[in-house]
């Protein structure tokens, strides 16, 4: 028997009805292995041993955090540990597999075949759907094409009556921006249990009625052993008891009742996404929207009367302007996180199948394609007729716009690249997963100077924030929470300055006049930092009020307007001058993509679940 079913294979059966319901069965739970850390490779392996010592079990469940970074060694690893299993296992990936992937979640699906599973056994639907943020930093998110996925599941079961266990990293609440999307759907069938990791310990929810069950991390910890869950079904309950591997099993600690809730019928009301705040400020508009069947994970770009886009089905499309209907498409073999850029009639992208791809923006043609070792995730930068962007492979490229043909190739970048670079003063300038910030010679590649931040933890690293410059300072934000302006030429410190009232993480952009650096907090608020001061000087605040933030997405400045995006799916416009709010608009709750203006009064914004809407909006009358 297989170890990974894929979904179409496993369609056919899934959908079949099913005559009769459970005889007792148990399988292994196990979550958050977080392979690449200290202790998790002894951890798995023990668990492996622990598992295929007990004929009692009949399969596996992993649910997901699989890795500690998302890289391809440590997945590759995972893979060869779990293939020692002498039994049917199925497996999801969490926020640690896609957060920080050098592969944009390509290599989770490569090595372990799929990111979902559906399978039955004893009359039993199990069907699990992976989970982010994928590559950006935000709440958690099941990807869009996951919940399509979903939805084809769910909506196409012949029988039901058959009970459901759903499967999925996070737990099924507003810790994942689009819980309630999961559950709409699984409350339209026979769900009787969520299963999840995330948490790191065993614990015991409710989710809109639905019984929800956390298990620990397969990890030690402060243990001698790490441990996992067996799940025993029998007499319309769901036992848990932790295993801990090789050395004992302990006491039944939760018991769950299966029972068909009839949620179909459900006349309760749970709390949804207010959409109340685009009534407050009805001086916008929607003139167009258009809904992808998986996540744009990027923002665009404009070229003419089109909106070029991306998505992680891998396309490169352009909508049209004025309606959003498609005008060409262009399709890739891996998922997609880099922004376009366009200049002189190209369209200039990365894809996650190894290749940077020149497009004539007009019609979507393939103009040239340039091969690299690993995916492309960096945004590109075109200047001067050549295209700035940087890979997963440990290479930086100066390309050929017209061509693709590499002008220089800088192959010392120790991590990897999902950034877009800033050209200031004769350099290029971008950081990466490794603690490092680079600083290179436009014109020949050459390393001018590299900072690092001194963090032991690659997650703190300047990687995913857009850097601005102004006055001979290049200025970052990073996820350890500290600001820093270095010297544009030297790369020397300037001033780095970490406060807990204005806590900044990755989301910045400079001001039209280039005396202030746009910092977002993680406590919701929208500051101007001064580029002349010697120090972190708050020069701005604007009148913005945010929930707690995490989105990294650029903040951008056009025409005396500061657009703020949100990792809740809404867009902010500040006055440059004053401060107020002029306006918010809310076109999902899923994290947004970095604003673009689109002429006077009009802007497009796009959000990870799939959302690209084109706002109209009054000018504030002042």
């Amino acid at each position: 028997m297989t170890k990974i079913r894929h979904t179409f294979l496993l369609l056919a059966v899934i959908l079949l009805p099913v005559m009769g319901y459970a005889q007792q069965f148990s399988f292994a739970f196990v979550t958050d292995t977080h392979i690449g850390g200290n202790t998790a490779e002894e951890d798995l392996r023990r668990t492996v041993a622990d598992i295929n010592a007990n004929d009692s079990l009949k399969f596996v469940v992993i649910t997901g955090d699989i890795t500690e970074f998302g890289a391809d060694n440590e997945l590759k690893l995972a893979k060869q540990i779990l293939d020692g299993l002498n039994k049917p296992w199925h497996i999801i990936a969490g926020n640690h597999d896609a957060n920080w992937s050098e592969s944009g979640s390509n290599t989770f699906r490569k090595v372990f075949g799929a990111e979902t599973f559906a399978f039955t056994y004893n009359g039993y639907l199990f069907a699990g759907t992976s989970s982010g943020p994928n590559m950006r930093m935000g709440p958690g998110q099941v990807p869009r094409e996951n919940i399509v996925w979903l939805d084809s599941v769910i909506t196409n079961m012949k029988d039901p009556a058959m009970p459901v266990i759903y499967l999925n990293h996070y737990p099924q609440d507003s810790a994942q921006n689009n819980w309630y999307e999961a559950l709409d759907r699984l409350k339209q069938r026979n769900v009787q249990l969520i299963l999840c990791g995330h948490g790191h310990q065993n614990h015991k929810y409710s989710f809109e009625g639905i019984p929800g069950v956390m298990g620990r991390s397969n990890l030690r910890a402060k243990d001698s052993v790490g441990g996992y869950n067996i799940v025993t079904v029998a007499n319309d309950t769901a036992s848990f008891a932790v295993r801990k591997p090789l050395l004992e099993s302990m006491p039944v600690w939760q018991k769950v009742a299966l029972s068909n809730h009839h949620f179909n019928q459900d006349k309760i009301t749970y709390a949804r996404p207010s959409y109340g705040v685009n009534q407050k400020y009805d001086q916008v508009k929607t003139l167009w929207e258009y809904q992808d069947d998986s996540d744009v994970g990027a923002g665009t770009a404009t070229y003419k009367n089109l909106v070029i886009a991306t998505n992680t089905k891998g396309e490169v499309y352009a909508l049209n302007s004025k309606t959003g209907k498609r005008e060409w498409v262009f399709k890739t073999e891996g998922k997609i996180y880099s922004t376009p850029a366009v200049g002189h009639g190209y369209v200039v992208v990365g894809s996650s199948d190894n290749n940077i791809y020149g497009l004539k923006a007009a019609s979507g043609k393939l103009a040239w394609k340039t091969v690299t070792s690993k995916p492309v995730l960096g945004s590109p930068v075109i200047h001067d007729k050549t295209a700035y962007v940087g890979g997963s492979d440990g290479h930086f490229r100066a390309l050929d716009l017209r061509t693709g043909n590499v002008k220089w190739d800088f192959d010392q970048v120790k991590g990897f690249v999902v950034t877009k670079p800033l050209l200031y003063e004769g350099n290029v300038y971008f950081g990466c997963w490794n603690n490092d910030f680079y600083a290179l010679d436009q014109k020949t590649g050459e390393l001018a100077w590299k900072w690092n931040n001194g963090a032991t933890n690659r997650m703190f690293s300047p990687a995913a924030c857009y850097p601005v410059a102004a006055n001979g300072n290049v200025f970052i934000v990073a996820p350890d929470r500290y600001m820093t302006a270095l010297d544009a030429g030297t790369g020397q410190v300037q001033w780095r300055e970490k406060r807990d009232s204005v806590r900044v993480r990755e989301s910045m952009g400079l001001s039209a006049d280039g005396k202030l650096v746009y910092v977002k907090t993680m406590d919701g608020q929208l500051y101007g930092v001064s580029t002349t001061a010697d120090s972190m000087q708050l020069a701005w605040k604007s009148g913005l009020q945010l929930p707690y933030e995490l989105a990294p997405s650029a903040i951008v400045e056009s025409r005396g307007i500061v657009y703020v995006p949100s990792h809740s799916g809404m867009a902010s416009a500040v006055d440059r001058q004053t401060g107020k709010v002029l306006w918010k608009h809310k076109i999902s709750n899923s994290l947004m993509n970095p604003v673009m203006p689109l002429g006077k009064n009009q802007v497009v914004v796009s959000t990870m679940d799939g959302k690209i809407s084109c706002l109209q909006f009054k000018p504030d009358n002042k």
